[in-house]
């Protein structure tokens, strides 16, 4: 009897070769996510991200107490915690432990020790941006904004050495890494992101946008992308109670990129969205239909000031005009008119803190832009974009190493999330009497 015990076991044991999968009192929904998580370090390529995007369809079930409790209760070392904590971070909650990394130092290990803020900067960094070519502009305002971030720093600073990526990212890094830099800033494309992450890179490195491809292990990635701005869309109107919601986007490659992550995110939290209307001049017909079938609760707009300006009076001859209104930040583009902009009024939008009040530890928007010309108008977010390449350079071990940190920077909150990307909460404005009026966090 007991032989026939023990032969019983051995076979289990050899055919159980699954991972384990914790269900005991966890929601349905995180169950089937864990299971998802638990093989997703086999996948690459096309299947990798259609089981990243599956695993947040089912997170994206739960309400905020449910995720959390579950997210507590998962064991150490299991594969959903990374995608549940990321998560909450986008719904502004608490993490409950730090991440699980495979490394969290970003070649701090021969810097000094760290300051009681966190901050402790490499020794040489190489900056790896398109200083020629087509990229060129826009690398010229990141590259300014980061050097005004350095220099408005009182403590040690690395030495800074520029590389130009333009005729090649990987062997401009390969140059980097020859001339004894012991972290990179950059790429500033994506391709080139991917590209760098493609394999292990001979550098610690935090890139300036975000591909398909998850940074490499003591690595990150920092982007301003469309996709991340869809999601902090969807989660304000999320956090305001919407319901129901209009869409209304132009059809550049940005645009589409913003709404159709804004919306995937507001289908996954179960918030419908009544119809999705690319813009045109002439659309007071299609509305006013809409409004007599399925009157939405909340519009988001994401259009330039132009079209704003044109589609708003249409909205309110289809007795949409009294709909709470978001919108993507372009819609600041073609403004500066307060006479023109008045039609604007009541339109809520995300912003970075540093165009639209002080920040701690750097000059105004106005003052700077007194000085360059990358400070102004457009380039002017590419400028702060910059401002925070560099606090992300000095503070990357901090927000590692303790879970719930977040670093008040130009474009916003940011954090880290368990893969290597900043997570960016952004500031909001409205516009009142034809001017973009900063708006106190949790008012909108």
């Amino acid at each position: 009897m007991i032989l026939v015990l023990l032969l019983a076991l051995a076979g289990c044991a050899a055919v159980d070769t699954k991972p384990v999968v914790h269900t005991a009192a966890y929601a349905p929904a995180f169950v089937q996510a864990q299971t998802l998580a638990a093989g997703h370090a086999a996948l690459s390529g096309q299947a990798r991200r259609d089981n990243t995007d599956a695993i947040e369809r089912l997170l994206a079930q739960l309400d905020d107490s449910t995720l959390a409790r579950d997210a507590a209760k998962l064991p150490a070392g299991d594969a959903l915690y990374n995608f549940a904590g990321r998560v909450l971070l986008r719904r502004g909650l608490p993490l409950p432990h730090p991440f699980d990394r495979g490394d969290t130092s970003f070649g701090a290990a021969h810097r000094p020790a760290a300051d009681t803020d966190g901050y402790r900067p490499p020794l040489k960094v190489a900056i790896l941006l398109p200083l020629s070519g087509s990229q060129a502009a826009a690398a010229e305002a990141v590259r300014d904004g980061y050097l005004a971030g350095y220099y408005s720093e009182s403590r040690r600073r690395p030495t800074l050495r520029f590389y130009d990526s333009s005729a090649g990212v990987k062997s401009a890094l390969s140059r980097a890494a020859s001339d004894g830099n012991d972290f990179a800033v950059g790429p500033l494309g994506r391709d080139e992101a991917d590209a760098v992450f493609a394999e292990e890179p001979p550098l610690p490195l935090l890139a300036l946008n975000r591909g398909n491809r998850s940074p490499s292990a003591g690595s990150a990635a920092f982007s301003l992308s469309p996709e991340d701005e869809g999601i902090s869309l969807a989660q304000a109107l999320i956090e305001r109670g919407s319901k129901h919601v209009l869409l209304v986007a132009g059809s550049e490659e940005a645009q589409r990129r913003t709404v159709d992550s804004a919306k995937a995110q507001l289908e996954r939290r179960g918030v419908q969205v009544v119809a999705s209307l690319g813009y045109s001049a002439q659309m007071t017909d299609a509305l006013a239909q809409l409004a007599q079938t399925h009157l939405p609760d909340t519009l988001l707009l994401v259009l330039k000031a132009p079209q704003a300006r044109s589609l708003i009076p249409q909205l309110t001859l289809a007795n949409l005009g009294q709909v709470p209104r978001y919108a993507s930040s372009q819609i600041t583009s073609g403004t500066g008119n307060a006479v023109d902009d008045m039609v604007l009024d009541g339109t809520i939008f995300p912003t970075e803190p540093w165009l639209i009040r002080p920040v701690q530890g750097l000059p105004s928007q106005a003052s700077a832009a007194a000085r360059v010309n990358t400070a102004k108008g457009p380039a002017a977010r590419l400028f702060a974009f910059g401002v925070d390449a560099w606090r992300l350079t000095a503070y990357l071990e901090r927000l590692a190493l303790q879970p719930n940190t977040r670093i008040q920077g130009a474009t916003g909150q940011l954090s880290l999330d368990g893969f290597g990307n900043v997570l960016r909460r952004p500031a909001w404005s409205r516009f009142s009497g034809g001017i973009a009026v900063p708006l106190a966090d949790g008012a909108r």
